[in-house]
């Protein structure tokens, strides 16, 4: 059974205040109140939950440790797999810190992915039996079936479009390199500058202009940064959905509802 590190991610962008933590009155989106319950909580059953998930890093800052500590011994039956880490000024230097001294698989999401599923997790697990990196998508199709607002931002490859949902994964640490692609965090698609450096220019031209499926767009990175890729196609479309705002934290509140319903 591989003995799997999940990564947190649940700072705050360094020199701003998230508007729903604003909204909430809370120092964090982490601590929204999603269900009576901070938002982070639901991502952390989910994943201390699963059997293959040995261990939980929370990437924050130092002083919010004691914080979601207290939320975490208050849940009951988590405490035991689950540690801080300092988060880093970019998302790469913070999955490197979080994933330093582990020598198995490591899957990365975010605070905010409230609706994430052990289905999920065994997607990416199995994904990285073969492939060094496992990145989570789902088609529009069935983003939109989940919900008609679900997203409203896809990438358009040759075979369709998709949106990314928050969980990547590293079979070890070896593949960390991959992770340099992350630096500057969402900055990054918005600077063609970084892309070009990245994934060279050709490969820029063959992505924006759609003229590459999405298996081999990320075949061509791969060869760029020296690690294998897999895209793990998740059939449920609620993975691409995070509470990333007021509109989608209603979204997510109500197919919340509907699952307990349910």
């Amino acid at each position: 059974m591989p003995h799997v590190r999940t990564i947190v991610l649940a700072a705050q962008r360094k020199g701003q205040v998230d508007p729903l933590a604003l909204r909430f009155g809370t120092s964090h989106k982490c601590l929204v109140p999603l269900h009576h319950e901070p938002l982070i909580i639901h991502v952390l059953r989910t994943l201390s939950a699963h059997p293959d998930v040995e261990s939980i890093m929370v990437s924050i800052e130092p002083e919010m440790f004691q914080t979601i500590g207290t939320i975490v011994e208050r849940d009951g039956g988590m405490a035991d797999k689950i540690r801080f880490c300092a988060a880093a000024d970019n998302i790469a230097d913070s999955v490197r810190n979080a994933a330093e001294g582990h020598d198995g698989p490591v899957i990365v999401t975010t605070a905010d992915n409230a609706l994430l599923k052990a289905a999920s997790v065994n997607a990416m697990v199995g994904a990285l039996q073969s492939h060094d990196v496992a990145i989570a998508m789902a088609s529009r199709e069935a983003v939109l079936a989940a919900h008609p607002e679900g997203q409203r931002r896809f990438y358009r490859f040759k075979d369709g479009e998709f949106s990314n949902c928050n969980l990547y994964g590293l079979r070890d640490v070896s593949a960390l390199k991959a992770a340099e692609f992350f630096r500057g965090g969402g900055q990054f698609a918005k600077k063609a500058s970084r892309i070009v450096q990245a994934f060279g220019l050709i490969n820029l031209l063959l992505l924006r202009f759609h003229l590459v499926s999405l298996p081999t767009g990320l075949d061509r990175i791969a060869k760029r940064i020296g690690h294998t890729i897999a895209p793990v196609i998740l059939r449920d479309g609620t993975q691409a959905i995070d509470v990333d705002n007021d509109r989608t934290y209603g979204i997510v509140e109500h197919l919340m509802t509907q699952q307990r319903a349910a």
